[in-house]
């Protein structure tokens, strides 16, 4: 019999299964709507006690109805075969029959794990693993590893050369690849280590690590619920375009309620993705930066009054400049906030005026409290207060260093003069443009240097309240809004039970500080390869301030071995270029081969153009999925022109974006832009690592490799 036809017959084999767990989906979702209906009909009882049943009852059922919808696609992708005889199916939520018998397990649970774990070196009692591939509901391939053959029955048939690489042969697509069902072993076992401390996921490009991540934040929300959901997972990455990514890998593991956010947007109301030069978010990431924050937190307000003259009671009382700042200071001491104690100014410069008026002996001088009224009842002294003691907002404060008068002052003797230089001009696009990614958590430090200024609270009708613990239920959206305070959190929330960071190595001191604050009683999951950095400060400083975010907390650390990205190929040219500053460096082994070697292609900068346009056309006649133009930072917007137009599946990304991300075809253009420093070389390296099927540099200098 031909391996074709024995293929198609086991097909046909996991098609029986898998329409059997589909028409008992549909079942469940039948039985979910219906116990939905009744629900409802338990307000006709007419108790506050039914309507509290049926909302609970309306509410259950709904968020099982969203799993069943939501995890239709792909249902069920892997089946073990034990030693025992049993048989065992895995997927992405389980699923039992009438008789309460498993038709799917889920990936998350105990029993799956072997599916992940087990090797031909130790099977863990699994003769053959399959990986089953679907669309919709039909099967449309199978590979089989045989971890056990002395133990397989004769009758026991296996399908293809291996599950891990037939998967990886496959395309994309624009959000990055689900490999739920190709986990190995050392990536599994760090996925469902221990949920407390901080677990710390290391390897080279291509090990999977932000599929561990994500797929450990997926198992603690699975195996404990109450706290992870209740508390909350925040997931941390590098970009903007690196969220996008990720954003449909939870969802489709089973899991919607983690917050994912970039670097750029981790501080509510901003949105950055601007990037400064290496040396400027060297120098704004670096902890010397907070003294100098704190320095302009407590600087006169630009533009505020010099001096303050009142005509009282016919006699003219007078405060100069040299006054209102030993006012401002004295009521402002190192460590304070100046919004929180902005009521502490005002009652020392009623302090000043009360014993100026007292030593001029106002005629009719009154009590001072009734003096303190007299003053704050007139529009011109409450539009002094207001100017002087303004209550400032962190963006506010941070376009003073646009000032260079400013910026010296508050940089002296904290940064050298070149430093100071490098920064100066970095904070002007700051109105026009909005913050860089850097900026963002100098902003965040302002706010916890300043305070936050007092927002007036609002207090909102809640529409479903009926009395004292019942609230009025009656329609999905209802539902919906009802629920919604059980789910979503304030902008700047901080109280998550978990935190996730990817790219890790990539995180500023001054970054790890912004983080820190929102897991002060959170769980780590910490991911990153360190040979990827592009950090251009003091590492010792770098550790040190991930330490202080991280606490005494335990450390549980992983190492992920295996690059299951990239072909040996691609990734023999990537190993070439960061073994010219790390030659000592162990890089991860690519497993897999494709035959095809990359290109590197030369021309003028007049053809530069054309060229690229080119090859990234060819690119989609020969590749089925994703093509990155991976661009320098400074010429992303020039270059996407060059390839307008393209279908959605091209992506014009710099070499900073990329990091964290794969495609199935890179076009790397101009990569000598990228060898002028060490920093440089590790983002080539990273540039380099992005593709999972063809890599062609383009470019204008025949001798780029360092």
């Amino acid at each position: 019999m031909s391996d074709a036809t024995v293929r198609e017959q086991e097909i046909a084999v996991e098609q029986q299964h898998v329409d059997r767990v589909y028409a008992r989906l549909a079942e469940l979702r039948r039985d979910v709507s219906r116990a939905e209906k009744e629900g409802y009909r338990l307000a006709g009882v007419g108790t506050f006690g039914a309507l509290v049943e049926r909302d609970a009852m309306v509410f259950h059922q709904a968020r099982r109805r969203h799993a069943l919808d939501t995890e239709y696609e792909g249902l069920v992708f892997g089946r073990l075969d034990h030693n025992t005889g049993a048989t065992h199916y895995v997927g992405r939520i389980g699923i039992r029959d009438d008789a309460s018998q498993p038709l799917v397990v889920d990936w998350r649970a105990p029993a799956a794990a072997a599916f992940y774990r087990a090797t031909a070196a130790e099977p863990l009692g699994v003769v053959r693993r399959r990986m089953i591939q679907s669309t919709g509901e039909k099967v449309t391939g199978i590979e089989d590893d045989l971890l056990d053959p002395e133990a397989a029955p004769p009758d026991m048939r296996v399908v293809g050369d291996g599950a891990l690489l037939a998967s990886l042969s496959k395309a994309t697509g624009r959000g990055m690849r689900d490999i739920v069902a190709t986990i190995q072993r050392e990536q599994d076992e760090a996925i469902r280590s221990l949920a407390s401390g901080v677990t710390i996921v290391t390897g080279g490009p291509g090990t999977g690590k932000t599929a561990v991540a994500l797929h450990r934040a997926a198992y603690l929300l699975y195996s404990d619920r109450n706290r992870f959901a209740g508390g909350g997972i925040l997931v941390v990455g590098p970009s903007g375009v690196f969220v996008e990514y990720i954003a449909t890998v939870l969802p489709a593991l089973g899991e919607d309620t983690a917050t994912l956010r970039s670097l750029g947007s981790l501080v509510a109301g901003y949105e950055a993705s601007r990037v400064d030069p290496g040396d400027v978010a060297a120098i704004k990431g670096s902890l010397r930066i907070r003294r100098v924050l704190e320095r302009a937190s407590h600087d006169a307000v630009p533009g505020a009054p010099q001096e303050l003259r009142l005509l009282y009671r016919g006699t003219l009382l007078q405060l100069q400049k040299g006054e209102l700042d030993r006012i401002r200071r004295s009521a402002l001491p190192r460590g304070a906030r100046r919004n929180d104690v902005r009521g502490a100014g005002f009652d020392r410069l009623f302090d000043a005026l009360w014993a100026q008026a007292r030593q001029q002996q106002v005629t009719g001088l009154p009590e001072k409290r009734e003096f303190e009224a007299e003053l704050a009842d007139r529009t011109d002294f409450r539009e002094f207060l207001k100017q002087w003691w303004p209550r400032l907002t962190p963006m506010r404060v941070l376009r003073w260093f646009a000032d260079p008068a400013r910026l010296r002052a508050y940089g002296e003797g904290i940064l050298s003069r070149e430093e100071i230089a490098k920064l100066q001009g970095s904070f002007d696009a700051l109105g026009e443009a909005g913050p860089t990614i850097a900026d963002v958590a100098l902003l965040d430090e302002l706010d916890e240097l300043m305070g936050r200024p007092r927002q007036a609270s609002k207090k909102t009708k809640n529409p479903f309240h009926v009395r004292d613990g019942v609230q009025e239920v009656s329609t999905y959206a209802d539902r919906q809004a009802a629920a919604r305070p059980q789910v979503l959190r304030d902008d700047d929330y901080r109280d998550y039970a978990h935190v996730v960071v990817d790219e890790s190595q990539d995180v500023s001191p001054m970054q790890w500080r912004m983080i820190g604050r929102r897991g002060q009683y959170a769980s780590w999951t910490i991911v990153g390869d360190p040979a990827q950095t592009a950090w251009a400060g003091d590492p010792a400083e770098l550790e040190r301030a991930q330490d202080r975010a991280l606490g005494s907390r335990k450390r549980h650390s992983f190492a992920l071995t295996t690059n299951y990205r990239n072909s040996s190929e691609i990734f023999a040219v990537a190993a070439s270029v960061i073994h010219t500053i790390m030659p000592e460096l162990p890089l991860p082994n690519a497993v897999r081969s494709t035959g095809v070697d990359p290109v590197d292609l030369v021309t003028d900068a007049a053809g530069l153009p054309a060229m690229v346009r080119e090859v990234t056309e060819k690119q989609l006649a020969d590749v089925d999925g994703t093509i990155g133009v991976i661009t320098p930072v400074p010429r992303r917007d020039e270059m996407a022109e060059w390839v307008s137009g393209l279908p959605e599946r091209v992506q014009v990304v710099t070499a900073l974006e990329a990091k964290g991300m794969e495609y199935d075809s890179v076009v790397l253009v101009e990569p000598g832009s990228l060898t002028k420093d060490r920093s440089g070389i590790r983002t080539l390296y990273v540039a380099l690592s992005r593709a999972t099927q063809r890599l062609t540099t383009i470019g204008t200098d025949p001798g780029w490799h360092p």
